[in-house]
């Protein structure tokens, strides 16, 4: 049994990472069943980060409900610390997510998102937001004001996680999240995101276009074909790891986790192509043991480390 004593050290530890943005419950519905999975893209990265070993803190907005309780009870299984202020809704958001008969998901949200304006206490080794929470106001407003405090202490990571159906315009949405890329490190978006903010653009000039706006770090998922990473002096592709599909549920938010993590580990070699080699090998392996199993249920760093050779865990570098 933890000693007492203990225990409040180990929670007064310095988080290594921060997600800041949703958490709600995926009703995940096919032709057969319709089962509840505690979800959302923030939460999910949160969670992934839990279960890889990371000291993480979740900071959302949801309701002190049954399914509030349920979501809280699913990060705490990981680790994860849900931050003061989290429980502000009077209903925990849903998104009913709909099976095609190849496992991908169609969403449908019920979601309200706000968050308190806040200044934390001290900043983390990496802070990382997406998804709904960084377009859908009162709460994106928050959310960005966040980033242009921590931009400066942190290394940050945003993974856009395009919803159209969330969205305002097509002009709105991408102006938002220029604004946002001005304030990241790293931005990771899957290639149905990129070719939505820029239909005219090829993947390739996609990436070069977040690097010219201020990231150091484009990484474009592209499912079956693998991953794109590209720095100011690198692109290199990473193959998809071969994997019997149960759902995709999770997939992404998985590589971004695997990701984040890499990121904390890889030295002070910055985005050298064998480093963007080991990051992306790593991503692409998590999200492969992802989507064999069904919803969002991500890794082990025991099932990580047994299925890629992955660097010694010294936290701390930054982009």
């Amino acid at each position: 049994m933890e000693h007492p004593k203990a225990a409040r050290q180990e929670a007064q530890k310095p988080l290594d990472a921060v997600v800041v943005g949703e958490a709600l419950i995926d009703v995940v519905t096919t032709p057969d069943s319709q089962v509840e999975h505690p979800g959302g893209s923030p939460a999910n990265v949160a969670y992934g980060l839990g279960r890889l070993g990371v000291h993480t803190g979740l900071l959302t907005a949801i309701a002190p409900d049954a399914r509030g309780v349920s979501i809280e009870d699913h990060l705490r299984r990981a680790g994860v610390a849900l931050l003061p202020g989290s429980k502000s809704l009077t209903r925990t958001a849903t998104a009913t997510a709909t099976l095609a008969p190849g496992g991908s998901a169609a969403y449908d949200f019920d979601i309200h998102w706000d968050l308190p304006t806040t200044t934390p206490a001290c900043f983390p080794k990496i802070l990382h937001t997406g998804s709904i929470a960084t377009f859908l106001d009162p709460g994106a407003g928050a959310v960005k004001a966040l980033l242009e405090q921590a931009h400066t202490q942190s290394t940050i990571t945003y993974d856009p996680n395009i919803r159209p159906s969330l969205l305002g315009s097509h002009a709105e949405a991408k102006g938002i999240f220029e604004e946002l890329v001005s304030l990241t490190d790293v931005v990771k978006l899957s290639d149905e995101d990129a070719r939505w903010l820029y239909p005219r653009r090829t993947l390739e000039e996609t990436a070069d276009h977040i690097l010219r706006l201020g990231a150091g770090l484009a990484v474009i998922t592209k499912g079956a074909e693998g991953s794109q990473f590209t720095s100011p002096d690198a692109r290199i592709t990473i193959p998809a790891v071969k994997a019997t599909v149960a759902d995709t549920i999770g997939a992404g938010d998985s590589f971004m986790a695997a990701l984040i993590m890499g990121l904390l580990t890889r030295g002070t070699e910055g985005f050298a192509p064998t480093v963007l080699e080991q990051l992306g090998r790593t991503a692409a392996t998590a999200a492969a043991i992802t989507v064999q199993r069904p919803g969002a249920n991500p890794p082990t760093l025991d099932e990580l480390t047994s299925a890629v050779e992955l660097p010694s865990r010294t936290y701390g570098a930054s982009v």
